[in-house]
C-alpha cells in the first residue's frame, strides 16, 4: 500500500483514465512531457558557466549613484501627510 491507494485503486483510476482520454492522446502528452523536461535540462546544461556580468561604466556608476542619494533624500522627507 502506498499513501492508502492500493494497487487495485491505481489500475481502476488507470483503466478510467485511458477511457476518458484514449491512449493516443495519453501517449501523445507522455511524449510532450518528457520532450519539455529534456529540453529544459538541456537549457540548464548549455549555460555557460564562464559567462561574464555586463561591465558597467564609471559613468554609468556614477549617476546610478547620484540618482541612488536623490532617491534616498526624497524618501526621508516628510511630507504633508507626516506632519
Amino acid at each position: 500500500m502506498i499513501g492508502g491507494i492500493s494497487v487495485t485503486q491505481l489500475l481502476i483510476l488507470l483503466v478510467i483514465v485511458m477511457l476518458v482520454f484514449g491512449t493516443k492522446r495519453l501517449r501523445n502528452i507522455g511524449s510532450d512531457l518528457g520532450s519539455a523536461v529534456k529540453g529544459f535540462r538541456k537549457g540548464i546544461e548549455e549555460e555557460p558557466a564562464d559567462k561574464e556580468p555586463e561591465k558597467i561604466s564609471k559613468s554609468e556608476n556614477a549617476s546610478a549613484a547620484v540618482q541612488a542619494k536623490e532617491e534616498k533624500a526624497k524618501a526621508t522627507r516628510p511630507t504633508d501627510t507626516d506632519v
